[in-house]
């Protein structure tokens, strides 16, 4: 029977999962039309996806206390509830501020979904088939976001921008709808009391850096005012220094909001580590390519999401086979095959020019999503499973605060040094086209020699102690 039940709670948190990144991704295609419709300007309509992007950088680092706090079904139906009412009110928005309003809505939900199936995951399944289920969370987290501007792409050919909420919304109430009848608590909630200094830190501190990293593209750009970047990046930076030694102090009577005794793992810890390297490498590449795509070679943009198109499905179809090897092999003999392989992807891509094929690119991008398949399910699974059951909903915070950041940082990374190459081309004489792909080859230069890091820690993950063989099994 609870064979049954665990199967179904997961499934349909899959599938809630999928939905709501899927709309995390939908908005950077629809932004032309927003200016036009809404009459805004291109930086106000950048606003819905920081704004989505500094919300779930502020409330999923809370997620840890608030999974331990409350059982799982008034979890799930919090979140698809806040999901369902934000996609609503941007379907309904008469003007930009109430749109913007809508997407924090949309994230505070769609934040608590991505640590919630993973905190369920790791205490349902057993840990030799944690591999396995965790291969079906990397394919919601890699081609919900490949498909998305393609989504969006076709939607704003033939509709309105509305539709993207419209379409996105009865599949929302489903998902709840069934929730609400069929999800039940396998979560046993421990009454703490939450430390709100340690919220307003949290808050401060992610959402500092991450707004401060978003900055760095327009200021070296010359848009943006460097003073606003540097307060912001200070802010979070004193703030996540304040948060960690408020955790550390509160761990002690265990109350704190996020639970770093989780890095007491060394597993955990260059797991955790490997991921910053690997998402930092992957954001900051989803960014550059269709500036490269369009920018030197001049491609539409529909063309250029179909290009990407095929790497992020193969690496989403990719992630419940790596998942099975992973429970088979363990970590090593993917990790380090795939770290070698995110290297000589990005090596390769530093060598191009405005006469690139697009057929290389093409190739490129689907071998460094092969690579990132083979890096993400064994590092997730290692990460958690490396972490004592009574702290697996602070890992999975704290993993989700990591991609968060991380992306973040790789896409500030790029761009700054993208920006820096290109500016120093086009003074030296460069046409327009050459000194950007001068400034992209030395972005993917920097990404190059980060990922040798990599490469290194990779042969430092181990196999969780509770999967190795005669390991006794979970619930």
């Amino acid at each position: 029977m609870h064979g049954a039940r665990n199967s179904r709670v997961i499934w349909l948190l899959l599938a809630s999962a999928f939905v709501v990144i899927l709309n995390e991704t939908i908005m950077a295609v629809a932004i032309p039309h927003l200016v036009t419709d809404l009459h805004i300007t291109i930086s106000a309509a950048q606003w819905l996806t920081t704004a989505f992007m500094l919300t779930m950088a502020v409330v999923i680092p809370i997620t840890g206390f608030l999974l331990q706090r409350f059982a799982t079904r008034p979890i799930f139906i919090a979140a698809m509830s806040l999901f369902s009412t934000g996609t609503l009110i941007a379907a309904l928005a008469p003007g930009f501020e109430v749109l913007l309003f809508a997407r924090v809505v949309q994230a505070s939900g769609t934040a608590i979904m991505m640590p919630l199936l993973m905190t369920t995951l790791m205490t349902l399944v057993a840990a030799a088939d944690r591999g396995r289920f965790m291969g079906r969370v990397s394919t919601v987290i890699s081609v919900a976001p490949a498909i998305g501007p393609t989504i969006s792409g076709l939607i704003l050919s033939y509709l309105s921008w509305r539709y993207m909420f419209w379409l996105v919304l009865p599949i929302a109430l489903t998902m709840l709808i069934i929730g609400i009848r069929r999800v039940e608590n396998v979560s046993e909630p421990r009454v703490i009391p939450i430390d709100v200094f340690s919220v307003i830190l949290s808050a401060f501190g992610f959402g500092g850096l991450v707004y401060g990293l978003s900055l760095v593209g327009g200021v070296v750009s010359g848009l943006e005012n460097p003073a606003a970047m540097w307060i912001s990046l200070g802010v979070g930076a004193v703030g996540i220094g304040a948060f960690i030694w408020r955790q550390l102090r509160l761990q002690r009577r265990d109350r704190a909001l996020l639970d770093l005794r989780t890095f007491h793992s060394s597993n955990f810890a260059i797991s955790v580590g490997l991921m910053v390297v690997m998402m930092a490498a992957l954001f900051g590449t989803i960014i550059l390519l269709p500036i490269y795509l369009q920018n030197v070679l001049h491609l539409e943009p529909l063309l250029t999401g179909l290009l990407l198109l095929p790497g992020g499905l193969i690496m989403g179809l990719l992630g419940p086979t790596v998942g099975r090897l992973f429970d088979r092999f363990g970590p090593r003999p993917l990790l380090v095959p795939g770290s070698i392989l995110v290297s000589v992807v990005l090596w390769s891509l530093t060598m191009v020019t405005e006469q690139t094929s697009p057929w290389l690119l093409l190739a490129a991008h689907v071998a460094l999503s092969i690579a990132l398949a083979f890096m993400f399910t064994p590092l997730f699974t290692a990460a958690l499973g490396s972490v004592e059951p009574r702290f697996y909903s602070h890992g999975s915070a704290i993993v989700g605060t990591v991609q968060q950041v991380a992306g973040a940082a790789g896409t500030a990374l790029f761009v700054t040094v993208m920006a820096a190459g290109t500016a120093s081309m086009a003074v030296a004489g460069a046409s327009a086209e050459a000194a950007q792909a001068s400034g992209i080859r030395s972005a993917f230069l920097v990404g190059a020699i980060l990922s040798l890091t990599a490469i290194v820690g990779a042969f430092f993950v181990r196999k969780p102690a509770d999967m190795m063989e005669g390991a006794p099994a979970a619930h």
